[in-house]
């Protein structure tokens, strides 16, 4: 469908082709640089995906005359932007690798862009399977294994006057109950463009204001305010399916004011725990909504629990996807959140659960280190190592492991969306593993403190146990595999926090669940966060928390502050030309009045510096809690995966024991306790951005 407003444009583009980029000019060369190439739809490393890339061509003349070439054949229809570029899509791309040149005055560059199916993959390494398709439950066509790929199809949608979103077959149409949108202070009818189709075997969503005329990337729509929000949705599973749902795009606080809204299935961590894979599908979905669109000034992250997981991984280990984000109850990174909540909690609620069990309910509080025991019962019910209990339905239970009947079936766990990063262990088929628990002395503040006695210290760490390779607890403590922890390490999926994010703007959106019952989403992860980015970058300045309680309008209310703040902390960044460092830029970017605060009620918010333990106006309101590996004693940054060792030395300890409770304690720890005064095996491994899995 071409409005003639459209129609005018392209004609317009032709033309221009035909004079800005003359075929076959012999012009002498001249002083200068020749033409800079630049891939303006995905962070700009050379890599592209479905057959088609926006180029950007910069010149010292924005008026001279410029060739472009792709595979020596010359590419038609760029368009003179107002900063003088030259901006335009190039199709017909060859999987593998692209030559491309550009010509002006005589002076010519080349640079060589590399394309992968659409289908991918790019960077995250060789794909599960078998992969099962849910295309229909986005009304798309059914696909098959293995790419599971769809046409692409448009909706559209309106909002009306009593702020629902309804079907809308014309999008010329306008209903007496159409509502109005605010775009750069104009109102605007609100109505929304839905694209949905599949990129990287994810069924993907973008949804922006429409104006009347279908997208361009060379001129911006004028319902768009040219802002991307990225969303993520939350869980935590091996994969081996589609998806039936994405982090979700029909949103209002930010189509209402102008933002476009992308996700797609695979940034869904409940559909695929692997953060290499989101980062990879994000990137795919941005490339493509660009190309659609044109150019984003930002791209805002946002997304709740895991959606926040993939927020900091993503940022920190692939940064220039994401320029913002706003994680919401999140966590520092998956495997951090496994050992310290998840896998700890299950041992122990296990433990307190036993027959003659003495632990009170302060006691189980005192070890746990919550405000409420629940929220450890909470943990313990994420299971996200057992092998098929988190399987989705799309998986038939033909297909799934079995020790016996089906060993070499599908598992489900968080572990194994990271084959391609960890590697199998021969011996037992499973990915080799990070959590560990060696060493780890459960309770041992509450002992200090005298909350519990020397002897259910003793008993708790005898007994505690572990998990074998299938999820199933056993009397041995669990052990990481050290190829799997010089990995972690190396990749940055132990969220290091001083790549990326040492100069990405954070507000951390901390919806306040610790009385929640059985939630997991304790805000004093927000402060776990806060002391990584102090330990690795000597601050964090670029962190910003926000408390507000889970109640709908509050949430609302702050959903709509700090989504303006971060535009305009973006906004601000942009806007600094200076030589400054970008982490300098950053920080001091941060728009005035935005700093850490809490919302009293949903229309009383105080800014008060937010601390670990809290202090201060908010302290009442949001008292912040613990978890059970920062009771054992680790550091609030929480860096080690497994723990240096050092021997039982009972001089350590505030309390006294018996003769037979020390030889049990020895018998406990024979390698000895956590040492966290040093790193912890592994952590020697420089981690790095951008790794491409692909590779071995």
């Amino acid at each position: 469908m071409h409005s003639r407003f459209q129609r005018a444009a392209l004609f317009t583009c032709a033309v221009m082709a035909a004079t800005v980029l003359p075929s076959g000019q012999g012009a002498a060369a001249e002083d200068g640089p020749p033409p800079a190439i630049a891939i303006a739809s995905t962070p700009d490393r050379g890599q592209v995906s479905g057959g088609d890339a926006l180029l950007r061509i910069t010149t010292t003349d924005g008026h001279k005359p410029v060739r472009v070439e792709v595979n020596g054949t010359a590419a038609d229809g760029f368009r003179r932007q107002p900063d003088g570029t030259l901006l335009g899509r190039v199709t017909g791309l060859k999987n593998g690798k692209n030559r491309i040149t550009a010509e002006a005055g005589g002076r010519t560059s080349a640079r060589t862009v590399t394309n992968h199916r659409a289908t991918g993959p790019v960077f995250s390494g060789p794909r599960a399977a078998p992969f099962y398709c849910e295309t229909t439950a986005f009304g798309l066509a059914p696909a098959k294994q293995p790419d599971c790929a769809a046409p692409t199809k448009v909706s559209y949608k309106y909002r009306s006057k009593l702020g629902t979103f309804l079907p809308l077959a014309d999008p010329d149409h306008r209903p007496l109950d159409l509502a109005t949108a605010t775009v750069g202070g104009r109102k605007v009818p609100y109505v929304v463009r839905i694209e949905t189709g599949t990129l990287n075997r994810a069924v993907y969503e973008t949804a922006a204001l429409y104006d009347g005329s279908d997208p361009t990337p060379l001129r911006r729509t004028k319902s768009w305010n040219g802002r991307l929000v990225y969303t993520f949705g939350g869980g935590c599973s091996g994969g081996h399916h589609q998806g039936a749902q994405t982090g979700g795009v029909m949103n209002d606080t930010f189509l209402s004011r102008g933002f476009a809204v992308a996700s797609s299935t695979l940034n869904v961590l409940e559909t695929n725990c692997s953060v290499p894979l989101s980062a990879e599908t994000a990137m795919m979905v941005k490339e493509h909504f660009v190309e659609t669109y044109g150019p984003v000034k930002h791209t805002i992250g946002w997304g709740g629990s895991g959606g926040g997981i993939q927020q900091y991984t993503m940022a920190d280990s692939y940064p220039g996807i994401l320029d913002g984000i706003i994680p919401i109850v999140g966590f520092p990174d998956g495997f951090t959140l496994e050992k310290s909540m998840a896998s700890d909690c299950k041992l122990l609620v296990r433990h307190f659960s036993r027959p003659g069990n003495s632990f009170t309910a302060a006691q189980r509080d005192a070890v746990t280190g919550m405000l409420q025991y629940g929220s450890c019962v909470g943990a313990e019910n994420i299971d996200i190592r057992t092998a098929t209990k988190r399987c989705d339905k799309s998986i038939p239970l033909t297909a799934r492991w079995h020790a016996t009947a089906n060993p070499g079936g599908v598992k489900c766990t968080m572990t194994e969306a990271y084959a391609n990063q960890f590697g199998r262990d021969p011996k037992n088929g499973f990915v080799r593993s990070v959590l560990d628990n060696v060493g780890v002395q459960y309770g041992l503040k509450a002992l200090n403190s005298k909350k519990i006695s020397p002897a259910q210290f003793v008993e708790l760490n005898a007994s505690v146990g572990g998990f074998d390779e299938a999820g199933t607890p056993v009397a041995k403590r669990s052990e990481a595999d050290p190829r799997a922890l010089k990995a972690a390490y190396r990749g940055d999926l132990l969220n290091s926090m001083r790549l990326g994010l040492r100069s990405t703007p954070i507000i951390d959106h901390r919806l306040y669940a610790d009385r929640v019952p059985l939630d997991v989403h304790t805000a004093h992860w927000s402060y776990v966060t806060r002391a990584r980015l102090k330990a690795a970058n000597g601050t964090s300045a670029n962190h910003v928390i926000i408390e507000s309680q889970l109640a709908l309008g509050e949430q609302q209310t702050a959903d709509a502050y700090v989504l303006t703040s971060m535009d305009r902390w973006l906004t601000n960044i942009a806007a600094d030309t200076s030589s400054r460092s970008k982490q300098t830029k950053v920080i001091a970017g941060k728009p005035a009045g935005l700093s850490d605060g809490c919302y009293l009620t949903p229309t009383k918010r105080v800014n008060a510096r937010l601390t670990y333990p809290a202090t201060g106006p908010c302290a009442d309101q949001y008292p912040i809690g613990a978890d059970p590996r920062l009771k054992a004693g680790a550091p609030l940054d929480q860096t080690p995966l497994k723990c240096a060792l050092k021997p039982v030395d009972f001089g350590d300890y505030r309390v006294g024991f018996s003769d037979t409770e020390r030889a049990r304690l020895r018998k406990a720890f024979p390698k000895g306790v956590c040492d966290y005064s040093r790193p912890g095996p592994g952590q020697d491994e420089k981690p790095g951005t951008w790794r491409d899995y692909s590779v071995r």
